[in-house]
């Protein structure tokens, strides 16, 4: 009897296993799977100029959505920052056009990034506002003013200057700003998984009074999460404004659904129901291949919109299963 309970355990135990590994590395596959298909269909998709232009985008994706990753995992929740990441690039745009310079229009631009995100981090942080109104509000007046900086329109650039040939660089069809991030991602993995920080990080959803009561201020670390929310946005505002010559002060809708789809299906990778920076650049992945596979067979802008909405609500349904 012991011998078959232990047989039955052993069973159960493995398919277990078998089906954690098939959610957590599930993405990863299907990724792998649907490059083969669009390379198949489409061989222009496996192109050098497609493949670097799709890591360059995928790679200021990735910078914008860093932060939001971390301040998702510590249960709370940014939807400023694409808005953020639009005033940095208008103002680097209007500084630019206004004769400042690129070395300081992107450090205003960087400001602004830290600027907005701190301000997001002590009102939800010190001030007790919830979360997703407040950063509705700020994101909504930072997009206000992306536009009123350009009178409602974009702001054609003269030259890109050392931010636009930084991105023109390659190592053979790999962007240089590709490799930047993925060290990047490198040492926020590290941070993550390696260090306190990211213990108190995911500590911070779980319970906070724990977090204070190991003599952490929740309060710091959250203004701290948003800053870098913020910063990452400024950044990637400033790559956008090198990589389009312009600044677009609507620029920050279409990264609304990428962010949280991106980093939604990344909880799945990894950590089971608990975004991550390894799942995030894995989504990030996951919709370039995706968005420009569908661009090649001639899908419409909103065809893929329907696609990216229905990714956001399977990767919702998908963490919550996970955490139950």
């Amino acid at each position: 009897m012991s011998t078959r309970s232990d047989v039955a355990t052993g069973t159960q135990s493995t398919e277990f296993d078998a089906r954690r590994a098939f959610v957590r590395y599930g993405l990863i596959v299907l990724l792998v799977i649907l490059a083969i298909v669009f390379a198949r269909l489409r061989p222009s998709f496996v192109s050098a100029s497609n493949i670097s232009d799709q890591l360059r985008s995928a790679s200021i994706s990735a910078v914008m959505f860093l932060g939001l990753t971390w301040i998702m995992a510590a249960g709370e929740i940014d939807a400023s920052f694409m808005s953020i990441a639009a005033l940095s690039n208008m103002i680097v745009a209007g500084m630019v056009t206004a004769g400042y310079g690129w070395p300081v229009a992107a450090f205003a631009g960087l400001v602004t990034g830290l600027v907005a995100g701190g301000a997001n981090g002590f009102l939800v942080a010190y001030l007790g506002f919830p979360g997703l109104v407040t950063t509705i509000a700020t994101g909504s007046f930072a997009a206000a003013m992306a536009a009123a900086i350009g009178l409602g329109g974009s702001l054609s650039l003269p030259t890109a200057g050392f931010v636009g040939n930084f991105l023109a660089l390659k190592v053979g069809v790999v962007p240089v700003v590709s490799i930047g991030v993925v060290l990047l991602y490198a040492g926020a993995w590290f941070a993550q998984e390696k260090l306190t920080f990211g213990h108190y990080v995911y500590a911070l959803e779980q319970n906070r009074k724990a977090v204070t009561e190991a003599g952490i201020s929740a309060e710091r670390l959250l203004i701290l999460l948003f800053c870098l929310s913020g910063f990452f946005s400024g950044i990637a505002g400033i790559l956008l404004a090198a990589d389009l010559s312009s600044g677009q002060p609507y620029i920050g809708s279409s990264y609304f659904l990428d962010g949280f789809t991106a980093t939604l299906l990344g909880g799945m990778v990894i950590k089971l129901g608990k975004p991550n920076v390894i799942g995030t650049i894995i989504g990030v992945l996951f919709l370039a291949v995706l968005l420009s596979g569908a661009a090649l067979l001639g899908w419409n802008d909103a065809q893929r919109q329907v696609i990216k909405g229905c990714l956001l609500l399977f990767g919702v349904a998908a963490v919550i299963w996970a955490r139950r």
